[in-house]
């Protein structure tokens, strides 16, 4: 049991980089536990790689049913967030850490195979060698070497720029969601505007469950729009709180102890370049949790 307990943090870590769901990765580190404990020690040699085998190959699994059902996911699907001041998600003492673990580089890594998805999160986020990856993989050494080059390279192309990240753009990127907030709760669209890239873009996740966009939102002026419409609204006892979500400034709006949003901003150059917010409750759940 200890053995399972002191890897537990690093699984769901892990599990959730390949999934982009925090209540799935729960459910695939709590049945990597089920395997632990009908399995016969003897036969253990190594139970941090025993451990990181059983969960990788479950979440392979369920990749690739997510996948088809997300083709038919209304409107545009998002990751669940999850707070990361708490290092639920391992350390983010890195940049490269802090970005593997951000929304839109979890959306970039849906558009690789799950065994691509495997090896580059594997070895990216967690320093696993080729070796390490084709044990858990149960693939050739030289067959994760190619899966990891295509995905580096589908990954290169996709992505938009992202900036590195010091302590000191932490606690800037904190203040421009504050600006960013009271733009939008006063609906200073003006104010709002000089805080938005000229070619921001705003997602929202209600996955049918929340009144939500069903398209993406392009462009300063509608994206300004089309924010303070919503977060301007007078709802009582509804209270905000700047905090950091999946490594970057987000925006939490509850009443009571129901949590009704989390708004992500992506930052380049000091403005936002993309907010991606989630209503839906059910990826919210997991969100809520960390905050009691």
């Amino acid at each position: 049991m200890q053995a399972f307990e002191e890897q537990r943090p690093r699984l769901f870590a892990i599990a959730y980089r390949l999934l982009g769901s925090a209540s799935e990765a729960e459910d695939a580190v709590q049945d990597t536990f089920l395997r632990w404990h009908a399995a016969d020690p003897q036969t253990v040699r190594s139970p941090a790689g025993w451990l990181a085998k059983v969960l990788t190959n479950l979440c392979l699994t369920r990749l690739t049913s997510a996948r088809a059902r997300r083709e038919t996911y209304p409107g545009p699907w998002l990751p669940e967030p999850v707070l990361t001041a708490q290092s639920a998600l391992g350390p983010l003492d890195r940049a490269e850490l802090r970005e593997s673990v951000s929304l839109a580089f979890l959306l970039l890594l849906e558009r690789l195979t799950p065994p691509q998805r495997a090896v580059f999160v594997l070895r990216e986020a967690f320093d696993y060698s080729y070796r390490e990856i084709a044990q858990i993989l149960d693939l050739a050494e030289a067959n994760c070497q190619q899966l990891y080059r295509r995905a580096r390279l589908q990954v290169a192309k996709d992505r938009p720029r992202f900036p590195r990240r010091s302590q000191a753009s932490r606690e800037r990127g904190h203040r421009i969601a504050e600006e960013f907030l009271a733009a939008a709760r006063s609906g200073d669209l003006a104010a709002l505007e000089t805080l938005l890239a000229a070619d921001v873009v705003a997602w929202a996740d209600g996955g049918g469950k929340a009144v939500a966009a069903r398209r993406p939102v392009h462009g300063g002026p509608r994206v300004a729009r089309y924010l303070a419409g919503w977060m301007s609204r007078e709802v009582p006892g509804v209270r905000f709180v700047v905090t950091e979500v999946n490594g970057q400034p987000g925006i939490l709006g509850a009443v009571g102890e129901q949590l009704l949003f989390a708004a992500l901003l992506s930052l380049a150059g000091g403005q936002v370049t993309a907010v991606h917010t989630v209503v839906n409750p059910d990826k919210l759940a997991f969100l809520t949790r960390q905050l009691m």
